[in-house]
């Protein structure tokens, strides 16, 4: 009698979703996993992102940052202790700013953070996977790859990626792309213990498209990294609340609506913090700001609002 193992079914299972790739992504998710199920009350733990103080780091994705203001560079350890001073529990150190890639470096930066009093709440990194089959795809897997090596050596449980951009394909046939990049790259997080949260972000601006995608992808180490500014939808707290389910990681935005016909326009924390509570996330909101107020006085005020609201 012929046995199936459970690898073997897994297997039989990812090339009957890989089969369905070229139906619409909701019926990719048709038999797919559900949200993530967390037990307990929600809670909610303060972080903040580098790339809120972009403009100040002397690094930029490997190269010099010219448009540093004179006397304001500050290195990634000088970020960690601004979280910790202004009463973070956790620092999401984006990898565009490390001043090296070795296991030397990234390890002073967690037994900074340690010392510190500070968790690493997750790093992010660029990635593109809305490239055609090919040396091109297979280099931006391989890159994210590195990264989760990586983020397992500086305690980061969590890595932001991206699905990408491309006008080389259609965007259907890119969306699948995506999804082979994730399984794949889910497949190598999981054994290292490290989440990966698809940001809505590029080509995903509605939770019609990032939920189903989340669902196709079929891991459980594979969620959504929920940034409250990134939907282009009519109403992006309808969206923001279908997603709190699946997500593994939260960015707040102090403004919704950019690329939209309503334009941009301040954003309501309370009411994404009353969102998060009701779709039961326990984790990480880190602060990642982008306005044009100077974050110099508007970054202290913002994480204040945020720890209270989180108390609350």
């Amino acid at each position: 009698m012929n046995t199936v193992t459970r690898r073997d079914f897994l297997k039989l299972s990812t090339a009957a979703g890989l089969a369905a790739a070229t139906a619409p992504l909701a019926s990719l998710a048709a038999t797919a996993a559900g949200p993530f199920h967390r037990a307990g009350q929600p809670r909610l733990r303060l972080s903040l992102a580098a790339y809120t103080f972009r403009e100040t780091f002397p690094i930029m994705r490997g190269k010099p940052n010219t448009k540093v203001p004179a006397g304001k560079a500050i290195d990634m350890f000088k970020f960690i202790d601004y979280c910790a001073a202004h009463g973070c529990e956790g620092t999401e150190l984006t990898s565009y700013f490390f001043a090296e890639e070795t296991d030397e470096y990234l390890i002073k930066l967690r037994r900074h953070c340690f010392l510190t009093g500070i968790a690493v709440s997750g790093t992010a990194i660029g990635n593109n996977f809305s490239h055609p089959k090919g040396p091109k795809l297979d280099a931006e897997i391989a890159m994210t790859k590195k990264w989760i090596d990586r983020a397992l050596v500086l305690g980061a449980p969590h890595i932001r990626v991206f699905a990408g951009v491309t006008k080389e394909i259609p965007r259907a046939e890119a969306d699948k792309q995506v999804i082979r990049a994730l399984e794949e790259c889910g497949d190598y997080a999981s054994k290292r213990g490290i989440f990966l949260g698809l940001e809505n972000h590029d080509s995903i601006g509605t939770a019609d498209t990032l939920i189903p995608m989340i669902k196709a992808v079929n891991n459980p180490w594979v969620g959504i990294n929920l940034d409250s500014g990134n939907f282009r939808t009519a109403d992006p707290y309808k969206d923001f609340a279908e997603c709190v389910p699946y997500s593994v990681n939260v960015q707040y935005k102090v403004e919704i609506g950019h690329g939209t016909p309503a334009g941009a326009r301040p954003a309501d924390l309370k009411r994404f913090t009353r969102l998060l509570r009701d779709g039961g996330y326990r984790g990480w909101v880190a602060l990642e700001y982008e306005a044009k107020e100077d974050p110099a006085t508007a970054v202290p005020r913002l994480l204040k609002e945020m720890r209270e609201m989180f108390a609350g």
